[in-house]
């Protein structure tokens, strides 16, 4: 069950507006994209691992060097079956920035006037971000083409790149990765193969779900946790 610590007349006006998005038709000139960031840790083996013949269980000694941390941003299309993955050593302000401005400058969306980005509430999420970091012009013209959408306080949920990230985590990064050159070798890959299946998300719940499964006709607040 979800815990949602109070159904506020903001959150429910957050979770509505990004589920109406939810339900649009795909459109390929006014693309829906889920932003997320995960960090992952390089670790390394000290020891050689036994057992990688074919037929042998493999023995992992427990002993283990860390070589620090990698941030990773994820940006998926769920209904154009597209993602674009990066590896950064930090997740500042200017990493979000300059990751945003790179999305929509990809080949891909040469053509589009308008994107609608689902983020949440992190404090470098905001268009603040783009002028600190790319100036008032570069900043201007980016947020021109861009309409930030923010999932309400505790509901991270309700952001599709979430789903992403645990397919990434899963099928990719979990496990030991010694170094970011391989981390970034083995994302890549995963990316494009992902790409090349069209893998989408089928995201089901509605806003008239929402309404029935919390119960709410107004907007006063009400304690579900």
């Amino acid at each position: 069950m979800w815990c949602v610590p109070e159904l506020t007349p903001e959150f429910k006006e957050r979770m509505e507006d990004v589920l109406t998005l939810y339900a649009l038709p795909y459109n390929a000139k006014e693309p829906v994209l889920c932003f997320d960031e995960k960090s992952k840790q390089l670790i390394a083996d000290t020891r050689a691992v036994a057992g990688t013949r074919e037929g042998t269980p493999r023995r992992r000694d427990y002993a283990y060097k860390r070589h620090g941390t990698r941030n990773i941003f994820v940006t998926v299309e769920p209904k154009g079956g597209y993602r674009n993955v990066a590896v950064t050593e930090h997740r500042r302000t200017s990493d979000f920035a300059k990751e945003i401005e790179r999305i929509v400058d990809l080949p891909r969306y040469q053509s589009v006037k308008k994107f609608h980005i689902v983020l949440d509430n992190l404090n470098t999420h905001f268009e603040k971000s783009f002028a600190e970091t790319l100036g008032a012009v570069a900043s201007k013209k980016l947020t021109r083409r861009i309409q930030l959408h923010y999932t309400p306080k505790h509901a991270s949920w309700l952001n599709m790149a979430e789903i992403e990230i645990g397919v990434l985590d899963r099928q990719c990064i979990r496990g030991r990765i010694p170094l970011e050159e391989r981390l970034v070798e083995k994302i890549a890959a995963w990316q494009a193969e992902r790409n090349r299946e069209k893998a989408t998300i089928a995201w089901r719940f509605t806003v008239d779900q929402a309404r029935e499964r919390f119960k709410y006709t107004s907007n006063e607040p009400k304690k579900l946790c």
